[in-house]
This record gives structure tokens, sequence and C-alpha cells, in this order.
């Protein structure tokens, strides 16, 4: 997408919340993958998903600097919770500076580690779950979630850059490229599953938007 296109996207889409704002500035000073955060646009996709969905349960895997976290919790009702895991400690400290300030921070569960960890021990069933972890076990996210009995009927998973900047439609795969593969992988993994269906949306780096049955 050009960035006049993107651009006219963003002006016509509802504002960006000014602490999100300050957040992505924040972030690209601070961290070196600067890129890794949701944005404008598809932070507010996040958040109107979450308030069409009506979750009181949310999982994230992958927390970065906490943009789409925020994004999640100002969506959930008043009671609802947001657990996030994110395995770089280093991270904590721009998470916790802005989630403090929200008025939403309330909500915020952080947890530091490794999710096929964490989330076993936290022994939750969620209503919405953002994967935006580790691209390589993102087979491993789902066969956990599935398997693991952390999410229901109903349940909604978003999982994110599921086109991998395009490099899914590679005619070769290098055996070195593990995030590559662990992408296709999880894509033909949640297709051939017979417990979900699913549609892959093309914002930004695309994400697929799973449902279970």
């Amino acid at each position: 997408m050009n960035e006049e296109l993107e651009r006219y996207i963003r002006n016509l889409s509802s504002p960006e919340d000014p602490l999100l704002t300050e957040l992505d500035s924040e972030s690209n000073l601070r961290v070196v993958q600067h890129k890794m955060v949701s944005g404008h646009v598809q932070g507010k996709f996040l958040e109107m998903l979450t308030r069409m969905i009506a979750p009181r349960k949310v999982l994230e895997i992958g927390t970065f600097t906490g943009y789409a976290t925020l994004c999640f919790a100002a969506a959930l009702p008043e009671g609802g919770v947001i657990d996030t895991v994110e395995i770089e400690d280093e991270l904590e400290g721009i998470q916790t500076e802005f989630f403090s300030r929200s008025p939403h921070g309330n909500k915020i569960r952080r947890h530091t580690g490794s999710a096929l960890e964490v989330v076993p021990r936290l022994g939750e069933c969620y209503d919405l779950v953002f994967i935006d972890g580790d691209k390589r076990e993102y087979p491993d996210y789902f066969r956990m979630l599935l398997d693991g009995g952390h999410v229901h009927s109903g349940s909604y998973i978003l999982a994110d850059n599921i086109l991998w900047y395009g490099k899914v439609t590679a005619d070769v795969v290098k055996n070195s490229d593990r995030q590559t593969r662990g992408i296709l992988e999880f894509n033909q993994l949640v297709h051939d599953d017979k417990r979900v269906e699913s549609v892959i949306v093309p914002l930004r780096d695309g994400i697929n938007l799973i449902r279970v049955l």
C-alpha cells in the first residue's frame, strides 16, 4: 500500500488516543524494532473487534511495548481483564510507564516469560486471544490454546503478521527461515482444523481471524 493511501486511511479513521500516540513515539525512540508496534489503524481495528466480541477475559501473547494491550484494555468492560505475556523483560519499563498512566491500566495483568510456560500455569479460559509472539512458536500456541482448554466454543483468536511481509508466497522457503516456516505451518494448521473457522484479513501484515466452533 502506498503512503498516500495509508495517510488517507489514517485520516478518515477515528483519531488515535493521545497516550497511544506518545507510546508510538517513545517506542520509536527507545526500542530497536519499533515497527512491531500495532499502530493507529490496526490498534483501532483491535479495539473495535473487542467491543463487538465483548470478552470478559483476553489473552495477549507478545506484549512488546503495550500498544495493542492498551487498545484491548480500553474496549474491555469493567471487570474485564487482559493477561499479557512478554518474554523480553527489558520492555517492562516502558510497559509499566504507560499502563500506569492509562485509565484502563487496572484491567491489565502483565506476565514475563515464555507463553508456552506461563499460559498453562495461569489455567484460564479466554474469550479472545491475540497472538503476536515468536513466529516460530505460532503452531505451538495454537495447539496449547485448543488442546489445553484455554479457549471455548465462541472464543476468537487473532494471529498477527500472518502474511509475514509476503514471504508466505515465496516459491522456496529456506530451512533456516524458521519464522516463515512457523507462519506457514500455523496457517495450514488453522485451515485444516475442523474445530475452528477462519479468514485472513490483509490489514498491515495480515491478521488471521479465527472463531472456535
